[in-house]
């Protein structure tokens, strides 16, 4: 039987530096969005007990903001902090209202991004609802709903004929030709101040678990793109004086730009340019170097998996076992519960099961990203 993942420990653990980020402010922030709530942490009870594990924790993202995704997080607080620069100077500390009072100063600055989708309609949802423009640039493949949903924004968007990483080159080209702030949250050398303000963006989910729960995970398993995410989960863990989890890095086989420069062995990030996978939030080639840094000096795992793992947790989570909640979760979100599910049932990883150390004590957190940002393809795998 052909095995659908695979995992190597990380040699380089320790090795580095993690970026530790003071995410009060952002957090703080996101309070003053209008619509603001924490979105759900629910524990699958019964299926933890089914495949032997003592907790499964997920936060359902699909509720953030109405925009089914966890990207506003990081958008929201990246622009409010460039929106600064362009304000009377003494506007350091900005709330939604105070941005909305400068909607004159800022009616003309544009934001351009590279995205499959969720980023681009948070950054197209964030400049509507500040005053300013957004320009987004999706690669070939993307999702016409995913689209079509952007443009409900106002925005101007455009599927290119580029793969993922040739869309953000042409974004990059875009921003300098037309004096627009371009907002991704990858970064490469000469490009990491966005990025940075992105991910400490994304620490509210963290912070908000931290509020929503005294329990402590054992695993914390994040799904990784270029990285942002990822680095962003598992850093809010480690300023703590508790036990520090097992941080298990998880990418689709088809997109591993980690696990691919991790087995290089030169401790860099490469580009892994063919990328073939459905999960199109996981769909990058090559790691972002803030997170590249943060990830292999903390995370435990690299794992990779195929898409059957994906479409495997989509059906968990929609048809879940009897007494825990139904959630919808598209393939980029559900693809760490199919991870879980895989590895602690299939005896095809009972070796990998005892390497990460899943038994009955376990407490596993996972964060779905996203709902169904494609409904299609959802209802396809899920019906």
């Amino acid at each position: 039987m052909n095995k659908q993942i695979e995992s190597i420990p990380n040699p380089y653990r320790f090795s580095g530096q993690s970026i530790k980020e003071n995410s009060d402010t952002a957090y703080n922030f996101h309070k003053t969005l209008p619509g603001y709530l924490p979105t759900p942490l629910l524990n699958l009870r019964y299926f933890a007990q089914e495949i032997g594990i003592g907790d499964c924790y997920i936060k359902d993202e699909s509720q953030r903001l109405g925009l089914n995704a966890f990207k506003v997080l990081g958008a929201s607080y990246a622009m409010a902090e460039e929106i600064k620069k362009y304000v009377p100077e003494g506007q350091s500390n900005l709330s939604f209202e105070s941005i909305k009072s400068h909607k004159t100063s800022i009616k003309d600055l544009t934001f351009v991004t590279a995205t499959d989708g969720n980023h681009g309609r948070a950054v197209a949802w964030c400049a509507e609802q500040y005053g300013c423009r957004a320009v987004v640039f999706m690669p070939k493949g993307s999702s016409e709903i995913r689209l079509k949903a952007i443009l409900e924004h106002k925005a101007k968007a455009e599927i290119t004929e580029l793969n993922y990483d040739e869309t953000v080159k042409y974004a990059e080209s875009e921003a300098i030709k037309n004096n627009w702030v371009l907002l991704q949250d990858s970064s490469w050398p000469g490009y990491t101040e966005v990025p940075r303000n992105i991910m400490v963006g994304y620490k509210t989910m963290v912070q908000e678990f931290f509020e929503q729960t005294s329990d402590w995970p054992t695993h914390v398993i994040a799904q990784a793109g270029v990285g942002s995410f990822a680095a962003s989960i598992f850093s809010s863990f480690i300023s703590s004086t508790k036990q520090q989890p097992k941080f298990i890095l998880l990418e689709p086989s088809g997109a591993a730009c980690f696990f691919n420069s991790v087995k290089v062995g030169d401790k860099k990030p490469h580009l892994t340019p063919d990328l073939n996978t459905m999960m199109a939030g996981l769909s990058c080639g090559m790691p972002s170097i803030l997170a590249w840094d943060i990830i292999v000096s903390i995370a435990d795992f690299f794992t990779i998996c195929e898409d059957n793992i994906a479409i495997k947790g989509m059906q968990i989570l929609s048809q879940p076992t009897e007494g825990d909640p139904s959630i919808i979760s598209g393939e980029s979100g559900a693809v760490p519960i199919g991870f879980l599910h895989e590895v602690a049932t299939n005896p095809l990883y009972s070796d990998l099961r005892d390497q990460l150390q899943l038994d009955v004590s376990s407490k596993v957190l996972f964060f779905s990203t996203e709902g169904d940002t494609d409904p299609e393809l959802y209802k396809k795998y899920t019906s």
